[in-house]
């Protein structure tokens, strides 16, 4: 499934988690870095808006599907792939982490989260070892000097995995500076996905998951946030189902 603006393609790379988790796991062992960002249909949005953003999520090695939107357009176009939110991926990845030997790192948030994340990874995944909780000032500049100094504590471990929690678009720009200052890392961007482990933010329940009505959910949680969101997504994805069909 491609998604195409300009002269830029962005390729869901992964169909499912099995072949998601074999390429970050053949990653981790053999000590290579990699950044993974999961799209959605805001993501879609933002890059037909942002070109900086665009860029840094071509940059990207590894692209999966966070949305039943990007599901369903992608049964559309012929190319069907499964739903795999950055939340669903957090354990697998820290487990496949462990595994390997390499040390994990929490970036974003705030430091209590981080460290209630920090304490529910130790207790959910023996033989885990957290390298660094980093917390950076909120407006920070993902490629600027804050962003190097922290980037550096993520180099000196060498191979590791860096769990970023910023949100997009700071998480995929900051992915992308990292896989030049510290290629030996594996970057994934899971949004709120350290927030859910620490209990700082509440998932919606799975059975409203289930139905695909998280986004509603979140909605009614947070209109004011969420409500211009989803009207953005709405109004970009007819123009999406004529390009999926297209794709067939």
């Amino acid at each position: 499934m491609n998604f195409v603006f300009s002269n830029t393609t962005i390729a869901i790379t992964h169909k499912d988690a099995a072949s998601i988790m074999a390429e970050v796991s053949a990653r981790l062992t053999a000590g290579e870095g990699f950044a993974l960002a999961t799209i959605n249909l805001d993501h879609v949005v933002k890059l037909g808006r942002d070109p900086a953003f665009l860029a840094d999520y071509a940059a990207q090695d590894i692209v999966v599907a966070d949305g039943n939107p990007i599901v369903w357009l992608s049964r559309m176009a012929g190319k069907a792939v499964s739903l795999t939110p950055g939340s669903d991926l957090v354990l697998p990845m820290v487990r496949a982490a462990a595994a390997a030997g390499r040390p994990v790192v929490l970036l974003g948030s705030t430091d209590d989260a981080l460290a209630g994340a920090a304490t529910a990874l130790r207790g959910l995944v023996p033989g885990v070892v957290i390298g660094a909780t980093i917390a950076p000032d909120f407006g920070f500049d993902p490629k600027g000097t804050v962003a190097e100094a922290m980037l550096a504590q993520v180099a000196a471990l060498g191979p590791c995995l860096c769990l970023i929690a910023l949100g997009a678009p700071k998480q995929e720009a900051l992915a992308a500076f990292g896989r030049r200052l510290a290629p030996q890392a594996g970057f994934a961007s899971i949004g709120a996905g350290v927030d859910f482990l620490s209990g700082h933010q509440v998932r919606a329940p799975a059975w409203v998951r289930r139905i695909a009505m998280e986004w509603f959910w979140r909605m009614a949680k947070n209109p004011r946030r969420f409500g211009p969101r989803y009207i953005g997504c709405a109004a970009i994805l007819p123009g999406q189902m004529v390009a999926a069909i297209k794709q067939r």
